[in-house]
């Protein structure tokens, strides 16, 4: 019952929560890695933000991985300025769960990293993951160059064929959009699963292998 009372439509701007113009307080450098979190990030770093449902294991899986300079977690795509993560699960500011992923485009490619994102989650299934029921567990890259934009329009075409052949799969609902504000989450959630290991990770991978796009490398 608790899971079907969870909104899963987008609030308006008339309905949206109105928000808070002070950023709620977070950490100031990652845990693992004791990197900024908010900056200064090298020259020549390149950002982009993912949504794959809740996002504690999320992070995990970016932050040990080659080329990636520091993660974060935080509440994109919604409406609400500065939200707190009890409003985010209300389901009233339109934001989802959110990886900010900072890192060195020499190292590692863009391609590569959403790979990892549309193989380690199920990015069919709407306002959900899982268990984890509503708006703030949807699916979604957020970019920040036409050049991102460009690869992740590509890597959903190429991967929705592998999910749609793959039996039990429907259609990729992932949204796709050029990233608006990031607003950082509480300092609690920030590498969650590293100060708790044994905390909730509610992602599950599909067992599709999606393959690079042709003609671009890891």
């Amino acid at each position: 019952m608790f899971f079907k009372l969870k909104p899963r439509d987008l609030p308006s701007a008339e309905t949206a929560l109105t928000g808070r113009d002070t950023p709620i307080k977070t950490a100031a450098s990652h845990f693992v890695s004791g990197r900024p979190l908010e900056g200064p990030y090298p020259p020549g770093a390149e950002v982009i933000f993912v949504g794959m449902g809740c996002f504690w294991g999320a992070e995990r899986l970016f932050w040990g991985r080659e080329g990636v300079w520091v993660t974060a977690v935080g509440y994109q795509g919604g409406l609400t300025p500065n939200p707190t993560y009890e409003e985010v699960c209300s389901g009233q500011t339109g934001h989802t769960e959110a990886v900010m992923v900072v890192y060195d485009p020499e190292a590692t490619s863009v391609a590569a990293l959403l790979k990892l994102f549309f193989e380690e989650h199920d990015p069919t299934q709407g306002m959900r993951q899982g268990n984890d029921v509503g708006t703030q567990y949807r699916s979604a890259i957020y970019t920040t160059s036409e050049a991102q934009l460009g690869a992740a329009r590509t890597a959903l075409k190429t991967y929705d064929a592998r999910y749609r052949a793959a039996k039990g799969f429907g259609a990729i609902t992932t949204e796709v959009k050029p990233a608006g504000p990031f607003y950082f989450a509480e300092a609690y959630h920030q590498q969650y699963l590293a100060k708790n290991p044994g905390g909730y990770c509610g992602l599950s991978a599909t067992g599709v292998s999606c393959p690079l796009p042709t003609g671009i490398t890891g």
